[in-house]
């Protein structure tokens, strides 16, 4: 006898919280943007969390290739005092 309870199969988030199905994009090839300008605290914000972390490409949908332009951004940021390494409430 085939299960009758197919939707515990099949469901993969089955009992946990509600998957966001907005589909990720890359803001950068959707609006165009060639270079991500460190000197812009208020662009990069949005690519830090609330502790001063860098959020993941998973999070924030972001291509590979501008990930690692972001991150650099943020650390030369950082160092010219332009965004704070650490802090208990950035936003």
């Amino acid at each position: 006898m085939a299960t009758t309870n197919n939707r515990n199969n099949n469901d993969r988030n089955a009992g946990n919280k509600p998957v966001d199905t907005r589909k990720k994009y890359c803001r950068f090839k959707k609006n165009g943007i060639k270079y991500v300008d460190y000197k812009d605290p208020n662009f990069l914000l949005k690519f830090v969390n609330e502790q001063g972390r860098v959020l993941p490409r998973r999070l924030t949908g972001t291509s590979l290739k501008f990930q690692r332009k972001v991150t650099q951004a943020v650390a030369k940021a950082r160092h010219l005092a332009l965004m704070p390494y650490v802090t208990d409430a950035l936003k």
